[in-house]
Protein backbone atom coordinates (compact mmCIF):
# COMPACT_ATOMS: atom_id res chain seq x y z
CA UNK A 1 0.00 0.00 0.00
CA UNK A 2 1.55 3.29 -1.11
CA UNK A 3 -1.17 5.92 -0.67
CA UNK A 4 -1.51 7.59 2.68
CA UNK A 5 -4.88 7.27 4.42
CA UNK A 6 -5.24 11.04 4.23
CA UNK A 7 -5.74 10.76 0.44
CA UNK A 8 -8.74 8.48 0.96
CA UNK A 9 -10.08 10.67 3.75
CA UNK A 10 -9.87 13.79 1.61
CA UNK A 11 -11.63 12.03 -1.27
CA UNK A 12 -14.45 10.99 1.07
CA UNK A 13 -14.66 14.49 2.54
CA UNK A 14 -15.04 16.11 -0.87
CA UNK A 15 -17.51 13.61 -2.30
CA UNK A 16 -19.70 12.90 0.74
CA UNK A 17 -21.97 15.91 0.01
CA UNK A 18 -22.24 14.77 -3.63
CA UNK A 19 -23.20 11.27 -2.48
CA UNK A 20 -25.84 12.64 -0.13
CA UNK A 21 -27.32 14.98 -2.74
CA UNK A 22 -27.53 12.21 -5.32
CA UNK A 23 -29.20 9.83 -2.87
CA UNK A 24 -31.78 12.49 -1.99
CA UNK A 25 -32.52 13.44 -5.59
CA UNK A 26 -32.48 9.89 -6.97
CA UNK A 27 -33.90 7.57 -4.29
CA UNK A 28 -34.69 4.81 -6.80
CA UNK A 29 -37.86 3.00 -7.79
CA UNK A 30 -40.91 3.78 -5.69
CA UNK A 31 -42.12 0.70 -3.79
CA UNK A 32 -45.47 -0.75 -4.74
CA UNK A 33 -47.43 -1.00 -7.90
CA UNK A 34 -47.54 1.33 -10.89
CA UNK A 35 -50.91 1.20 -12.69
CA UNK A 36 -50.86 0.11 -16.31
CA UNK A 37 -53.17 2.96 -17.27
CA UNK A 38 -55.00 6.06 -16.11
CA UNK A 39 -58.63 6.40 -17.15
CA UNK A 40 -59.72 9.99 -17.69
CA UNK A 41 -63.47 10.49 -17.24
CA UNK A 42 -65.18 13.91 -17.57
CA UNK A 43 -66.44 15.20 -14.25
CA UNK A 44 -70.03 15.29 -15.48
CA UNK A 45 -69.83 11.62 -16.54
CA UNK A 46 -68.54 10.21 -13.22
CA UNK A 47 -71.28 8.20 -11.52
CA UNK A 48 -71.36 5.61 -8.72
CA UNK A 49 -70.28 2.17 -9.90
CA UNK A 50 -68.13 3.62 -12.68
CA UNK A 51 -65.33 1.03 -12.64
CA UNK A 52 -67.62 -2.04 -12.69
CA UNK A 53 -69.69 -0.38 -15.42
CA UNK A 54 -66.59 0.19 -17.53
CA UNK A 55 -65.56 -3.44 -17.04
CA UNK A 56 -69.02 -4.70 -18.02
CA UNK A 57 -69.04 -2.47 -21.10
CA UNK A 58 -65.61 -3.73 -22.13
CA UNK A 59 -66.70 -7.37 -21.76
CA UNK A 60 -69.87 -6.66 -23.73
CA UNK A 61 -67.84 -5.13 -26.55
CA UNK A 62 -65.53 -8.15 -26.62
CA UNK A 63 -68.48 -10.54 -26.67
CA UNK A 64 -70.29 -8.60 -29.39
CA UNK A 65 -67.43 -7.92 -31.77
CA UNK A 66 -64.80 -10.55 -31.02
CA UNK A 67 -61.11 -9.74 -31.05
CA UNK A 68 -59.56 -8.94 -34.45
CA UNK A 69 -56.14 -10.19 -35.50
CA UNK A 70 -53.70 -8.13 -33.45
CA UNK A 71 -50.60 -9.96 -34.59
CA UNK A 72 -50.23 -12.24 -31.57
CA UNK A 73 -49.54 -15.95 -31.60
CA UNK A 74 -52.70 -18.00 -31.07
CA UNK A 75 -51.17 -19.95 -28.19
CA UNK A 76 -50.26 -16.73 -26.40
CA UNK A 77 -53.77 -15.34 -26.88
CA UNK A 78 -55.20 -18.56 -25.40
CA UNK A 79 -53.27 -17.73 -22.23
CA UNK A 80 -54.11 -14.04 -22.30
CA UNK A 81 -57.85 -13.85 -23.03
CA UNK A 82 -59.14 -15.73 -19.94
CA UNK A 83 -56.97 -13.51 -17.77
CA UNK A 84 -58.22 -10.38 -19.52
CA UNK A 85 -61.83 -11.44 -18.97
CA UNK A 86 -61.11 -12.06 -15.29
CA UNK A 87 -59.40 -8.66 -15.00
CA UNK A 88 -62.32 -6.85 -16.62
CA UNK A 89 -64.69 -8.51 -14.18
CA UNK A 90 -62.60 -7.94 -11.06
CA UNK A 91 -60.47 -4.81 -11.55
CA UNK A 92 -61.15 -3.12 -14.87
CA UNK A 93 -59.85 0.33 -13.88
CA UNK A 94 -56.57 0.56 -12.00
CA UNK A 95 -56.29 4.35 -11.83
CA UNK A 96 -59.02 6.99 -12.25
CA UNK A 97 -58.82 10.72 -12.93
CA UNK A 98 -61.91 12.84 -12.72
CA UNK A 99 -61.40 15.31 -15.54
CA UNK A 100 -62.37 18.94 -14.98
CA UNK A 101 -60.06 20.17 -17.75
CA UNK A 102 -60.03 19.42 -21.48
CA UNK A 103 -62.27 16.36 -21.27
CA UNK A 104 -64.94 18.29 -19.37
CA UNK A 105 -67.57 19.92 -21.58
CA UNK A 106 -69.88 21.35 -18.93
CA UNK A 107 -70.75 25.01 -18.70
CA UNK A 108 -68.65 27.16 -16.34
CA UNK A 109 -71.66 27.66 -14.08
CA UNK A 110 -72.08 23.88 -13.78
CA UNK A 111 -68.52 22.98 -12.81
CA UNK A 112 -68.98 23.34 -9.05
CA UNK A 113 -71.93 20.98 -9.04
CA UNK A 114 -70.37 18.50 -11.46
CA UNK A 115 -67.15 18.30 -9.47
CA UNK A 116 -69.02 17.81 -6.20
CA UNK A 117 -71.20 15.08 -7.71
CA UNK A 118 -68.13 13.36 -9.12
CA UNK A 119 -66.46 13.46 -5.69
CA UNK A 120 -69.61 12.03 -4.08
CA UNK A 121 -69.65 9.21 -6.67
CA UNK A 122 -66.01 8.32 -6.02
CA UNK A 123 -66.63 8.47 -2.27
CA UNK A 124 -69.58 6.09 -2.63
CA UNK A 125 -67.43 3.64 -4.59
CA UNK A 126 -64.64 3.87 -2.03
CA UNK A 127 -67.15 3.06 0.71
CA UNK A 128 -68.54 0.17 -1.35
CA UNK A 129 -65.09 -1.21 -2.15
CA UNK A 130 -65.58 -0.85 -5.92
CA UNK A 131 -63.36 2.18 -6.55
CA UNK A 132 -60.07 1.81 -8.42
CA UNK A 133 -56.89 1.37 -6.38
CA UNK A 134 -55.94 5.00 -7.01
CA UNK A 135 -58.07 8.04 -7.75
CA UNK A 136 -57.53 11.70 -8.43
CA UNK A 137 -58.54 14.77 -10.39
CA UNK A 138 -57.25 16.86 -13.26
CA UNK A 139 -58.30 20.48 -12.81
CA UNK A 140 -57.50 23.46 -15.00
CA UNK A 141 -54.02 24.88 -15.45
CA UNK A 142 -52.25 27.60 -13.50
CA UNK A 143 -52.37 30.00 -16.44
CA UNK A 144 -53.96 33.32 -15.48
CA UNK A 145 -57.46 32.82 -16.95
CA UNK A 146 -57.99 29.38 -15.37
CA UNK A 147 -55.87 29.52 -12.19
CA UNK A 148 -58.58 30.26 -9.61
CA UNK A 149 -61.13 28.01 -11.29
CA UNK A 150 -58.67 25.11 -11.25
CA UNK A 151 -57.77 25.44 -7.57
CA UNK A 152 -61.44 25.88 -6.61
CA UNK A 153 -62.34 22.60 -8.33
CA UNK A 154 -59.54 20.85 -6.46
CA UNK A 155 -60.83 22.27 -3.19
CA UNK A 156 -64.40 21.16 -3.90
CA UNK A 157 -63.39 17.67 -5.02
CA UNK A 158 -61.07 16.97 -2.10
CA UNK A 159 -63.60 18.26 0.42
CA UNK A 160 -65.99 15.43 -0.51
CA UNK A 161 -64.01 12.55 -2.02
CA UNK A 162 -63.30 10.80 1.28
CA UNK A 163 -60.11 9.13 0.06
CA UNK A 164 -57.07 8.84 2.33
CA UNK A 165 -54.86 9.55 -0.69
CA UNK A 166 -55.48 11.14 -4.08
CA UNK A 167 -53.51 12.39 -7.07
CA UNK A 168 -53.71 15.91 -8.43
CA UNK A 169 -52.82 16.43 -12.09
CA UNK A 170 -51.39 19.80 -13.05
CA UNK A 171 -51.96 20.27 -16.80
CA UNK A 172 -50.28 22.48 -19.39
CA UNK A 173 -47.24 23.25 -17.26
CA UNK A 174 -44.95 25.73 -18.97
CA UNK A 175 -42.57 26.93 -16.25
CA UNK A 176 -40.76 25.50 -13.24
CA UNK A 177 -42.10 28.34 -11.11
CA UNK A 178 -45.64 27.01 -11.65
CA UNK A 179 -44.56 23.77 -10.00
CA UNK A 180 -42.90 25.59 -7.10
CA UNK A 181 -45.92 27.86 -6.60
CA UNK A 182 -48.29 24.87 -6.64
CA UNK A 183 -46.59 22.98 -3.81
CA UNK A 184 -47.86 25.31 -1.03
CA UNK A 185 -51.35 25.00 -2.54
CA UNK A 186 -51.10 21.22 -2.19
CA UNK A 187 -49.91 21.64 1.40
CA UNK A 188 -52.93 23.84 2.14
CA UNK A 189 -55.32 21.36 0.50
CA UNK A 190 -53.86 18.52 2.55
CA UNK A 191 -54.24 20.50 5.75
CA UNK A 192 -57.80 21.51 4.89
CA UNK A 193 -59.11 18.08 3.86
CA UNK A 194 -56.84 15.47 5.45
CA UNK A 195 -56.10 13.83 2.10
CA UNK A 196 -52.49 12.92 1.28
CA UNK A 197 -51.79 14.28 -2.19
CA UNK A 198 -49.51 13.04 -4.92
CA UNK A 199 -48.70 15.17 -7.96
CA UNK A 200 -48.59 14.44 -11.66
CA UNK A 201 -47.42 16.97 -14.24
CA UNK A 202 -48.79 16.92 -17.75
CA UNK A 203 -46.24 17.49 -20.49
CA UNK A 204 -48.36 19.18 -23.14
CA UNK A 205 -46.29 22.17 -24.16
CA UNK A 206 -42.88 22.53 -25.86
CA UNK A 207 -41.85 24.89 -23.03
CA UNK A 208 -42.23 22.02 -20.56
CA UNK A 209 -39.64 20.07 -22.53
CA UNK A 210 -37.13 22.72 -23.56
CA UNK A 211 -36.82 26.13 -21.96
CA UNK A 212 -35.88 29.43 -23.49
CA UNK A 213 -32.43 29.06 -21.94
CA UNK A 214 -31.85 25.80 -23.80
CA UNK A 215 -32.17 23.67 -20.68
CA UNK A 216 -34.41 20.61 -20.41
CA UNK A 217 -37.23 22.08 -18.33
CA UNK A 218 -38.54 18.61 -17.47
CA UNK A 219 -35.58 17.80 -15.24
CA UNK A 220 -35.94 21.06 -13.34
CA UNK A 221 -39.65 20.44 -12.84
CA UNK A 222 -39.09 16.92 -11.57
CA UNK A 223 -36.63 18.04 -8.93
CA UNK A 224 -38.66 21.11 -8.00
CA UNK A 225 -41.68 18.88 -7.34
CA UNK A 226 -39.66 16.51 -5.17
CA UNK A 227 -41.10 13.39 -3.53
CA UNK A 228 -44.71 14.39 -4.21
CA UNK A 229 -44.21 13.74 -7.91
CA UNK A 230 -45.37 10.34 -9.09
CA UNK A 231 -45.41 10.89 -12.83
CA UNK A 232 -44.96 12.96 -15.97
CA UNK A 233 -47.94 12.35 -18.28
CA UNK A 234 -47.60 13.17 -21.94
CA UNK A 235 -50.48 14.98 -23.65
CA UNK A 236 -50.57 13.61 -27.19
CA UNK A 237 -52.83 16.14 -28.90
CA UNK A 238 -52.00 19.43 -27.20
CA UNK A 239 -48.31 18.74 -27.64
CA UNK A 240 -48.72 17.71 -31.28
CA UNK A 241 -50.77 20.81 -32.03
CA UNK A 242 -48.22 23.05 -30.33
CA UNK A 243 -45.56 21.69 -32.68
CA UNK A 244 -47.75 22.42 -35.71
CA UNK A 245 -48.32 18.77 -36.60
CA UNK A 246 -51.37 18.39 -38.83
CA UNK A 247 -54.38 16.83 -37.14
CA UNK A 248 -54.34 13.77 -39.41
CA UNK A 249 -50.83 12.93 -38.18
CA UNK A 250 -51.26 13.61 -34.48
CA UNK A 251 -50.56 10.32 -32.75
CA UNK A 252 -48.54 9.10 -29.79
CA UNK A 253 -46.19 7.23 -32.16
CA UNK A 254 -45.16 10.38 -34.06
CA UNK A 255 -41.34 10.76 -33.97
CA UNK A 256 -41.61 14.31 -32.63
CA UNK A 257 -43.47 13.00 -29.59
CA UNK A 258 -40.94 10.24 -29.07
CA UNK A 259 -38.30 12.89 -28.38
CA UNK A 260 -40.40 14.43 -25.60
CA UNK A 261 -41.16 11.06 -24.02
CA UNK A 262 -37.53 9.97 -24.14
CA UNK A 263 -36.56 13.16 -22.32
CA UNK A 264 -39.34 12.48 -19.82
CA UNK A 265 -37.85 9.04 -19.18
CA UNK A 266 -34.40 10.50 -18.65
CA UNK A 267 -35.74 13.23 -16.36
CA UNK A 268 -37.54 10.81 -14.02
CA UNK A 269 -34.98 7.99 -14.07
CA UNK A 270 -34.00 7.10 -10.53
CA UNK A 271 -36.35 9.63 -8.92
CA UNK A 272 -39.29 7.31 -8.17
CA UNK A 273 -41.57 9.10 -10.63
CA UNK A 274 -42.67 7.51 -13.92
CA UNK A 275 -42.93 8.66 -17.51
CA UNK A 276 -46.44 7.97 -18.82
CA UNK A 277 -47.60 7.69 -22.42
CA UNK A 278 -50.61 9.63 -23.71
CA UNK A 279 -53.87 8.66 -25.35
CA UNK A 280 -55.41 7.88 -28.71
CA UNK A 281 -58.68 9.44 -29.83
CA UNK A 282 -59.32 6.61 -32.31
CA UNK A 283 -62.03 4.98 -30.23
CA UNK A 284 -63.37 1.42 -30.66
CA UNK A 285 -67.00 2.42 -31.13
CA UNK A 286 -69.66 1.96 -33.81
CA UNK A 287 -70.01 -1.03 -36.15
CA UNK A 288 -67.68 -4.02 -35.90
CA UNK A 289 -65.24 -2.85 -38.54
CA UNK A 290 -64.80 0.47 -36.78
CA UNK A 291 -64.41 -1.19 -33.38
CA UNK A 292 -61.77 -3.52 -34.78
CA UNK A 293 -59.91 -0.58 -36.29
CA UNK A 294 -59.93 1.19 -32.93
CA UNK A 295 -58.66 -1.92 -31.18
CA UNK A 296 -55.85 -2.44 -33.69
CA UNK A 297 -54.70 1.15 -33.32
CA UNK A 298 -54.88 1.07 -29.54
CA UNK A 299 -53.23 -2.34 -29.15
CA UNK A 300 -50.42 -1.30 -31.47
CA UNK A 301 -49.76 1.90 -29.51
CA UNK A 302 -49.84 0.10 -26.15
CA UNK A 303 -47.45 -2.56 -27.43
CA UNK A 304 -45.13 0.08 -28.85
CA UNK A 305 -45.07 2.02 -25.58
CA UNK A 306 -44.31 -1.11 -23.54
CA UNK A 307 -41.42 -1.99 -25.83
CA UNK A 308 -40.01 1.50 -25.16
CA UNK A 309 -40.29 1.22 -21.39
CA UNK A 310 -43.48 3.27 -20.97
CA UNK A 311 -45.55 0.99 -18.78
CA UNK A 312 -48.55 3.25 -18.27
CA UNK A 313 -50.80 5.19 -20.66
CA UNK A 314 -54.21 6.84 -20.87
CA UNK A 315 -57.54 5.22 -21.64
CA UNK A 316 -60.58 7.30 -22.55
CA UNK A 317 -63.30 4.74 -23.31
CA UNK A 318 -64.44 1.46 -21.69
CA UNK A 319 -63.80 -0.59 -24.85
CA UNK A 320 -60.15 0.48 -24.80
CA UNK A 321 -59.75 -1.65 -21.69
CA UNK A 322 -59.95 -4.75 -23.90
CA UNK A 323 -56.82 -3.94 -25.86
CA UNK A 324 -55.10 -2.29 -22.90
CA UNK A 325 -55.07 -5.61 -21.11
CA UNK A 326 -54.65 -7.86 -24.14
CA UNK A 327 -51.53 -5.95 -25.24
CA UNK A 328 -50.19 -5.59 -21.70
CA UNK A 329 -50.74 -9.21 -20.73
CA UNK A 330 -49.28 -10.47 -24.00
CA UNK A 331 -46.20 -8.32 -23.44
CA UNK A 332 -45.49 -9.58 -19.93
CA UNK A 333 -46.37 -13.20 -20.63
CA UNK A 334 -44.20 -13.12 -23.72
CA UNK A 335 -41.33 -11.67 -21.69
CA UNK A 336 -41.49 -14.24 -18.88
CA UNK A 337 -39.58 -17.23 -20.35
CA UNK A 338 -36.46 -15.27 -21.26
CA UNK A 339 -36.58 -13.12 -18.13
CA UNK A 340 -37.04 -16.17 -15.90
CA UNK A 341 -34.11 -18.01 -17.45
CA UNK A 342 -31.80 -15.01 -17.13
CA UNK A 343 -32.87 -14.34 -13.53
CA UNK A 344 -32.33 -17.95 -12.53
CA UNK A 345 -28.89 -17.90 -14.13
CA UNK A 346 -28.01 -14.61 -12.42
CA UNK A 347 -29.03 -15.84 -8.97
CA UNK A 348 -27.15 -19.10 -9.46
CA UNK A 349 -23.96 -17.25 -10.37
CA UNK A 350 -24.46 -14.80 -7.51
CA UNK A 351 -24.73 -17.68 -5.04
CA UNK A 352 -21.46 -18.99 -6.46
CA UNK A 353 -19.75 -15.68 -5.71
CA UNK A 354 -19.91 -14.12 -9.20
CA UNK A 355 -21.60 -10.72 -9.34
CA UNK A 356 -22.87 -10.32 -12.92
CA UNK A 357 -24.63 -7.13 -13.97
CA UNK A 358 -26.95 -6.29 -11.07
CA UNK A 359 -28.55 -3.58 -13.22
CA UNK A 360 -29.68 -6.28 -15.65
CA UNK A 361 -31.13 -8.31 -12.78
CA UNK A 362 -33.02 -5.23 -11.57
CA UNK A 363 -34.55 -4.71 -14.99
CA UNK A 364 -35.47 -8.37 -15.40
CA UNK A 365 -37.03 -8.57 -11.94
CA UNK A 366 -38.90 -5.33 -12.58
CA UNK A 367 -40.53 -6.74 -15.72
CA UNK A 368 -41.63 -9.88 -13.89
CA UNK A 369 -43.00 -7.85 -10.97
CA UNK A 370 -44.98 -5.61 -13.30
CA UNK A 371 -46.53 -8.71 -14.84
CA UNK A 372 -47.49 -9.95 -11.39
CA UNK A 373 -48.86 -6.56 -10.33
CA UNK A 374 -51.31 -6.23 -13.19
CA UNK A 375 -52.46 -9.87 -13.28
CA UNK A 376 -50.66 -11.00 -16.43
CA UNK A 377 -48.69 -13.49 -14.34
CA UNK A 378 -49.33 -15.27 -11.06
CA UNK A 379 -46.99 -16.09 -8.18
CA UNK A 380 -47.02 -19.86 -8.70
CA UNK A 381 -45.97 -19.76 -12.36
CA UNK A 382 -43.30 -17.14 -11.69
CA UNK A 383 -41.89 -19.19 -8.81
CA UNK A 384 -41.89 -22.30 -11.01
CA UNK A 385 -40.16 -20.47 -13.86
CA UNK A 386 -37.57 -18.55 -11.84
CA UNK A 387 -37.22 -20.45 -8.57
CA UNK A 388 -37.72 -17.09 -6.84
CA UNK A 389 -40.45 -15.80 -4.57
CA UNK A 390 -41.95 -12.32 -4.50
CA UNK A 391 -39.72 -11.11 -1.66
CA UNK A 392 -36.57 -12.10 -3.56
CA UNK A 393 -37.84 -10.42 -6.73
CA UNK A 394 -38.58 -7.24 -4.79
CA UNK A 395 -35.04 -7.30 -3.47
CA UNK A 396 -33.51 -7.87 -6.91
CA UNK A 397 -35.58 -5.05 -8.39
CA UNK A 398 -34.47 -2.65 -5.62
CA UNK A 399 -38.09 -1.69 -4.93
CA UNK A 400 -37.58 -2.33 -1.24
CA UNK A 401 -34.71 0.15 -1.14
CA UNK A 402 -36.68 3.07 -2.54
CA UNK A 403 -38.05 5.92 -0.51
CA UNK A 404 -41.75 5.62 0.30
CA UNK A 405 -44.27 7.84 -1.49
CA UNK A 406 -44.86 11.30 -0.08
CA UNK A 407 -47.02 11.32 3.02
CA UNK A 408 -48.80 14.26 4.49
Amino acid sequence: MTLDESVYAELDRRLAPVDAARAAAYPGERPGRQPVHTCYVPADAVVPGLAPAWGAAALAALDEHGLPDLGYDAALLDQVLPRVRAKLAAEPVEDLRVDAEDGYRGRPDDEDGDVRRAADAVAADLAAGTAPRSVGIRAKSLEGPTRRRGVRSLDLFLSAVGAPRATVVLPKVTDVEQVRAFLPVLDALEDAHGVALDLELQVETPQAVLGGDGAVTLARMVHAAGPRLTGLHHGTYDYSAALGIAAAHQSSDHPALDLAKQLMQVAVAGTGAHAVDGSTNVLPVGPRGQVHTGWRVHAGLVRRALERGLYQGWDLHPAQLVTRYVATYAFFRGALPAAAARLAAYVERADAGVLDEPATARALAGVVLRGLDCGALDDAEVAAATGLDRVTLDGLSARTGALPPHTA
